[in-house]
């Protein structure tokens, strides 16, 4: 097993650590915010008409594959709490050289996330400022999260919260109204009959073959991005010992309610055939159910649903810093914490970066582009991470088999789970190598790689010690 340094022995060196102020309700909504994605919102209308019906397997087959994940690292959390992430888990059971590219990936990949958001913060917010430029809005609310941040753990839970409670009122309320319509028969003015039979008419459920059915995981796979933020969070968690098992073990629930159970009612009120590819069911099914301020509603749910994801991204880039520092593989000031427990420096730092990144996107020409491409790469990532997770999974079985005895929290089906996960996330990225954006991100991904190996080297050497030898 491998030496590291924890989030409780690796204090700011001024006696401060990180604060167990998150309490059950902010570690169940962040939880949640993790699981539901602006995608499903807005991108919904693609997915289903890309896959029909069959999306909803596509939805249950990864929500159960991203279950067992969080399953496997829950178990590894709660049999070390001193553990303060699943970062510090794979440095602890895989050695430093893939701890140090996991984190800095994982920083990376919010760092992109989060400048995205912003983007899409400002761009839904033209909806009721149409005159008002797009720079305003978005530098506006990126120093607005960093300042969040920069107050108590709780204020980022507190936060998470009340966003991830928009999400779960406007999927309750599609859920509602759909089976209310269905219950009454509703017809729509193009002479759809509301009634789930729609969801097994003849090519409804493949209609464009196996590979819109194949299709349909290259784009849910990243609606799950951010499912492993509680494992980020877990340091900061009050009582993680119930918090945290309680969070995961309803991931299918959610799974079922927030994206299986809504676009079924979806499918069972516009029918296949009439949801729209290029706009939001969402709005579509509210403006049939008699909401004329739908489109209102669900541009301020997006909003909101991307402010959630930019916030999340500010918070736990900070905290792949601060882990990083305290394993000796990023400078030591970004494991210095503020009074009020924040670690400050990595959070200035991760802003600063965020919002060099926020002004190439506004003075660039062409950037976008550019852009599109290094956001493709962090959501490969994120499968590459959750393959890590599993990995160390292995790993601590193999080497540490007493405190899988001892859990209480235990994989279901322990090692053959786990490699029959790693298994799906290769399949995966088999698929993603089939769409021309994810093909050349997955082309580009050495390099990054490469990159971190080359700084791990550098790394390793500074500290004094050349273990960069097999992990």
């Amino acid at each position: 097993m491998h030496q590291t340094c924890n989030s409780k022995e690796a204090n700011s060196g001024d006696g401060r650590e990180l604060k167990r102020r998150l309490q059950n309700r902010h570690i169940q909504l962040i939880a949640i915010s993790g699981a539901i994605g602006t995608g499903l919102f807005m991108g919904s209308g693609k997915m289903i008409a890309l896959s029909g019906s069959s999306i909803l397997l596509v939805y249950a087959i990864i929500g159960f594959f991203v279950f067992c994940i969080m399953r496997a690292m829950g178990e590894m959390l709660l049999a070390n709490l001193e553990m303060g992430s699943f970062a510090e888990l794979v440095h602890h059971h895989m050695g430093p050289r893939a701890g140090f590219i996991l984190a800095w990936s994982y920083w990376l990949s919010w760092v992109v996330v989060a400048v995205g958001d912003v983007v899409v913060v400002a761009g839904f917010l033209q909806y009721w400022f149409p005159d008002l430029p797009t720079w305003i809005p978005a530098f506006g609310t990126m120093f607005l999260l960093v300042a969040l941040n920069m107050l108590a753990v709780k204020a980022f839970g507190e936060v998470e919260f009340w966003f991830g409670l928009i999400k779960i009122i406007a999927i309750v309320a599609l859920v509602l109204t759909g089976l209310f319509m269905i219950a009454t028969s509703y017809t729509s003015p193009d002479g759809v009959t509301a009634t789930f039979s729609h969801l097994v008419e003849p090519g409804v459920m493949m209609p464009h073959g196996v590979l819109g059915f194949l299709a349909g995981f290259q784009i849910a796979i990243f609606s799950f991005v951010g499912t492993e933020l509680i494992g980020t969070a877990a340091a900061e968690a009050h009582n993680p010992e119930k918090t945290l098992p309680k969070a995961i073990n309803t991931i299918p629930v959610r799974i079922l309610l927030f994206y299986v159970a809504a676009l079924a009612c979806i499918i069972s009120v516009i029918s296949w055939s009439h949801v729209p590819a290029n706009r939001s069911p969402f709005v579509e099914l509210f403006l049939l159910g008699g909401l004329p301020a739908a489109a209102g509603m669900i541009n301020f749910v997006v909003m909101t649903s991307a402010a959630s994801s930019a916030n999340s991204g500010v918070y736990s880039g900070s905290r792949m810093l601060y882990g990083l520092s305290h394993n000796k593989q990023a400078p030591h000031a970004f494991g210095r914490l503020s009074g009020s427990g924040t670690p400050i420096r990595a959070l200035m730092f991760s802003g600063l970066c965020m919002t060099i990144a926020l002004t190439l996107l506004f003075v660039i020409p062409d950037v976008m582009g550019v852009f599109t491409l290094v956001s493709t790469i962090s959501a490969v990532m994120v499968v590459v991470t959750w393959s890590l997770i599993l990995l160390s999974y292995l790993a601590y079985r193999r080497t540490n088999p007493e405190a899988h005895q001892r859990s209480t929290f235990k994989l279901p089906g322990g090692k053959f789970t786990a490699v029959l996960s790693l298994v799906f996330l290769l399949f995966v990225l088999c698929l993603l190598s089939l769409e021309a954006d994810t093909r050349t991100a997955l082309y580009i991904m050495p390099f990054w790689y490469i990159g971190l190996l080359l700084a791990y080297q550098r790394s390793a050497k500074t500290q004094g010690h050349v273990a960069v030898t097999a992990s």
